[in-house]
């Protein structure tokens, strides 16, 4: 009898929880502009309120997708949005003609250190335990500083909010690619932890037709990641987070790549009173390359970035609508690599302060202003940046407009390289250089009304000094020089909506165009027109839930300016890459709310570039995965087990 009454009763719990869950998961399915960001103006505001367009990947989403790190979510999620090959197969970012270098990604606010040819190394940033992913396109420097020239990515980490869970997933694919990862988090009196672990694995792939690459090396990954929070009294919290990233690529038969990046930081955050908090934060980042020699097992490290960085953040908010905010940051910035005259190093320091006040006014309307100074030691490189941006919200439209001024440093590299590139031509640093600034202007509509959402954003970006890779006939080789101007301007566009009977879907659009004055050279890739296509049903029964998507990406053909062999790398010459549509269909299953079941075919309708250049997709066509994700602590037998356990103790 005390069984079945255990048993009763434990049903009767997991209807309940579920059913909870079920609400839970219908609230998500909608639109959601009350979701609270950080990154546009460094407080933390409604989606709906923010001045600055700003654009949020959220849990559900990242779930969906079933992506293993932030280039397979960006580029699936966002037109405008093209991930390419560098040499030796690095991933390179291009976001409406700003490369890598001039895109900031940030962890939980902290900058990422390390790159692989001018981007961060996107495999590092992998999306176990990732709670959101904002991204504000456009210059931020008057916030972020230099490399936020071009838009900001921030990545935000899931805090723990149950007593305790465990997820474990694994997923494999055609040829031979592999992910599993676990997640552990606990909440216990004023400590919250969340650990997590991802191991990637794929084959190398010989590639079914000609290119300038004939095969994709293989890769294997493994990424620990802790975080650690602390609530010592209701207005103090501390967190503490540290990672390490470890990647081996096979790019040849007698010695492989290897990257790794080992990241620690604590941060303190106080309520002083009311609408007045600080904190304070210590970062640390150290990214290394090295060349492992399989024939005497030597691991020679060649490249390591290291950085020290120290934040200050204060906010003041006046009459409950007006907040102030400054602050200032401090780095040591350290790169030693192979690139310079005897795989020499150098290091800089670089300092900042910054204030930015939020206005709001009667009738609806908000304005934002603020500036910053920034200081490099190495240069003696002194800038201001600035912006003003303007919020009106009638009814269910919002009408933004926004001025920035963005600037990008010269880096350590881009100063001081002295490189002989595999015997074929130097490559020049430039101490000269003169920093990047730009002129960022854009304005934009957004109508949000119970299941629809619908933006239109218009941009104009003027770069003055941009620095790119050149032949220059003085030095007989490439060196880093100032560009004199570059226009970029354009569009985004995008409808996206919800219904209660769990149909859903999304369409955006991305215009733009690159441009410089004549006899300038213009080296890009830039694709015209991109867009995006989701379609997606998704419902939540008790026990059972299903979201089927249908996601399909649009890149139109480009002629691009490229440095090649035909020419000796001394003139640019003329690539044509084609226009290309990829497609994916993706099944996921949700059982017991504890269960998940993704079955994804990539490369839906098969498509192969008929010659693979760098900005061709690596693909050798249609492929298949399979993934499975378990939440333990919400496996049904478990309300039965705690339940038989607390009557046993009776």
């Amino acid at each position: 009898m005390k069984h079945l009454l255990a048993l009763i009763i434990s049903l009767f719990v997991f209807e309940e929880s579920h059913a909870q869950n079920a609400d839970t998961l219908d609230v998500a399915r909608n639109i959601d502009m009350d979701q609270v960001v950080v990154t546009a103006t460094r407080t933390p505001r409604l989606l709906k309120a923010v001045p600055i367009v700003t654009r949020v990947i959220g849990n559900a989403d990242i779930k969906r997708m079933d992506a293993t790190n932030v280039g397979n979510l960006l580029e699936s999620e966002m037109p405008g949005v093209e991930f390419t090959y560098a040499m030796n197969q690095q991933q390179q970012l291009n976001i409406q003609g700003f490369g890598g270098s001039s895109v900031l990604f940030l962890i939980d606010g902290e900058r990422v250190a390390g790159e692989t040819h001018d981007n961060v190394d996107y495999q590092r940033l992998n999306m176990g335990n990732v709670a959101r992913i904002e991204i504000v396109k456009g210059a931020a420097s008057s916030l972020y500083g230099s490399q936020a020239i071009g838009g900001v990515i921030n990545i935000i980490s899931q805090d723990a909010f149950k007593p305790w869970s465990v997820n474990v997933n694994a997923r494999v694919g055609t040829i031979g690619s592999q992910r599993y990862g676990a997640s552990v988090g606990t909440r216990s009196g004023r400590i919250r932890n969340t650990f997590n672990v991802l191991r990637e694995k794929n084959n190398s792939i010989v590639l079914p037709r000609d290119g300038v690459f004939e095969e994709i090396y293989a890769n294997n990954t493994w990424n620990f990641k802790d975080r650690l929070k602390y609530n010592p009294t209701e207005n103090l919290t501390f967190t503490a987070r540290a990672s390490y990233f470890f990647r081996e690529m096979e790019s040849s038969k007698v010695i492989f790549n290897r990257y790794r990046d080992f990241s620690g930081g604590l941060k303190g955050e106080m309520k002083i009173a009311e609408g007045r908090n600080f904190e304070l934060s210590y970062s640390y980042d150290q990214y290394d390359k090295s060349d492992y020699t399989l024939a005497s097992r030597l691991d020679i490290r060649d490249y390591s970035n290291v950085q020290h960085s120290v934040r200050g953040l204060y906010n003041h908010t006046f009459v409950g609508k007006h907040t102030l905010t400054v602050g200032g940051d401090y780095m040591r910035d350290y790169l030693l690599t192979y690139q310079f005259a005897n795989g020499g190093s150098f290091y800089q320091h670089t300092a900042d302060v910054f204030a930015q006040f939020e206005w709001t006014l009667p009738k609806d309307w908000q304005i934002v202003g603020g500036t910053r100074f920034d200081y490099y030691s190495d240069t003696k490189l002194k800038h201001v940046s600035s912006k003003i941006s303007f919020m009106k919200k009638m009814n269910s439209i919002s009408l933004r407009g926004y001025y920035a001024g963005g600037f990008k440093a010269p880096s350590l590299k881009e100063l001081y390289t002295s490189w002989n590139m595999q015997n074929m031509f130097m490559i020049y640093g430039n101490p000269q250089l003169k920093p990047e600034v730009s002129s960022n202007f854009s304005a934009s509509a957004e109508y949000q009304h119970s299941n629809v959402n619908m933006l239109l954003n218009l941009f104009h970006n003027t770069v003055t000094n941009r620095i790119s890779l050149i032949w220059s006939q003085l030095h007989n080789g490439m060196l880093y020089d100032n560009v004199n101007k570059v226009y970029i301007s354009g569009l985004d566009a995008s409808l996206s909506t919800r219904w209660a009977n769990g149909l859903g879907g999304k369409v955006a659009y991305t215009y733009t165009r690159e441009s410089v004055p004549n006899g300038e050279p213009l080296v890009t890739s830039t694709r015209p027109h991109m867009a995006s296509l989701r379609i997606d049903y998704d419902r939540q029964w008790q026990l059972y839930g299903i979201n089927a998507s249908l996601t399909g990406k649009f890149f139109s053909a480009t002629d691009a300016g490229e440095y090649t062999a035909n020419t000796g790398f001394k003139e640019v010459e003329a690539i044509h890459y084609s226009a290309y549509t990829m497609w994916k269909l993706i099944v996921n299953q949700r059982i017991c709310n504890a269960i998940s079941v993704t079955a994804t075919i990539d490369n839906l309708f098969n498509y192969i570039p008929e010659y693979f250049h760098t900005s061709s997709p690596a693909t050798i066509g249609r492929t298949y995965s399979i993934g499975i994700s378990m939440d333990i602590e919400e496996l049904p037998f478990l309300d039965f087990f705690f339940v038989m356990r607390a009557l046993s103790k009776k």
